[in-house]
């Protein structure tokens, strides 16, 4: 690993919807990977693998869990 260069690993294991954590992992390590010196890698495992599912029915109220992991995976990397 570079100097300076801070690393953050996100395993997500909840379904998508009913609960925030997949939420709340996805926006902070949305936020992350924009700052200068960060590397964010998100590992999707059991039910969190349907954060990534296209064409997902986002329920009243809820984010679209598909569009914020796509934009995470055009900077970052995910693995599923």
């Amino acid at each position: 690993m570079a100097e300076g260069i801070k690393s953050y690993l996100f395993i997500i294991n909840d379904a998508p919807y009913g609960d925030e954590r997949p939420y709340n992992a996805l926006r902070l390590a949305n936020n992350l990977i924009k700052r200068e010196g960060t590397q964010v890698m998100v590992f999707l495992t059991a039910d969190g693998v349907f954060c990534a599912r296209k064409g997902q029915k986002t329920p009243d109220g809820y984010y679209n869990l598909e569009r914020m992991v796509k934009a995470l995976a055009a900077r970052g990397k995910v693995a599923t």
